[in-house]
């Protein structure tokens, strides 16, 4: 089986026996929730605005021009792009993990060309070494469905 398609492959929640006695599995485990639930709150709060009241300020005018329409939704695309890399971690961490690296090693570049933000792209570094930590995990302990049982 290639690569691509084992990394597509759902990965079951781990039974709570081996979760209890497998530090490895625990720290996958508390990887795949929280890089499945940081994105989907993040993706909502772009239409709530609860923790930030104009998203749009974190939009460098060069990702502003390639997507459609005003920077308002350009950042309610985002917000639906990140709800599903969040559901795409909890199905496939795998993938998903590879999947929200790479969206994050994109709001870094969006972050440095804004410039001013250095501090928050130097913490978003930090959340992406999380989620190649994720699938690499997860690639070893997902191999198939009876590993986790």
């Amino acid at each position: 089986m290639s690569t691509l398609v084992a990394s597509l492959k759902p990965v079951p929640l781990p039974s709570s026996q081996r979760l209890r006695s497998e530090p490895g599995l625990q720290a996958m485990t508390m990887l795949r929730v929280t890089y499945a639930l940081a994105p989907i709150l993040f993706g909502l709060d772009k239409f709530a605005n609860v923790l930030t009241d104009d998203w749009t300020r974190y939009l460098s005018s060069q990702f502003n021009d390639i997507l459609p329409g005003t920077a308002a939704t350009g950042m309610h695309i985002v917000g639906v792009v990140e709800i599903v890399a969040g559901l795409v971690v909890l199905v496939a961490p795998r993938f998903g993990g590879l999947l929200v690296a790479a969206w994050l090693g994109g709001i870094i570049l969006n972050l440095l060309l804004i410039g001013g933000y250095g501090d928050i792209a130097l913490r978003d570094f930090g959340l992406m070494m999380g989620a190649l930590t994720l699938s690499r995990l997860a690639f070893a302990y997902g191999r198939s469905a009876s590993n986790l049982q």
